[in-house]
């Protein structure tokens, strides 16, 4: 499965999650490199997902992003799957 393809599941069961804003950040030349590729807020969690194949690693600079988002209290992570999604979800809306 590509990349596109579970960014779309990802967005897809994001549009059911109630109380949930998100956006797909778009990388290139005028966005912020390291950035993860979803953007949510929950219930006023912050979350950001790094869209991985089974075989995709993050860059050095996503990692230090990811470290950074959950210093700040936020979660985020890679994820490979929408179950993985609802996981985060779900354990942080827990807490």
């Amino acid at each position: 499965m590509l990349e596109k393809d579970i960014v779309a599941k990802i967005r897809n069961y994001l549009k059911t999650v109630p109380n949930c804003f998100f956006w797909k950040e778009h990388g290139g030349q005028y966005g912020t490199a390291g950035i993860p590729d979803i953007i949510a807020c929950i219930e006023g969690h912050f979350f950001g997902f790094e869209v991985k194949t089974d075989k995709g690693k993050p860059t050095a600079l996503q990692t230090v992003t990811i470290r950074k988002i959950l210093a700040a209290g936020g979660t985020a992570a890679v994820v490979r799957s929408v179950d993985e999604v609802r996981a985060l979800i779900e354990g942080a809306l827990q807490r």
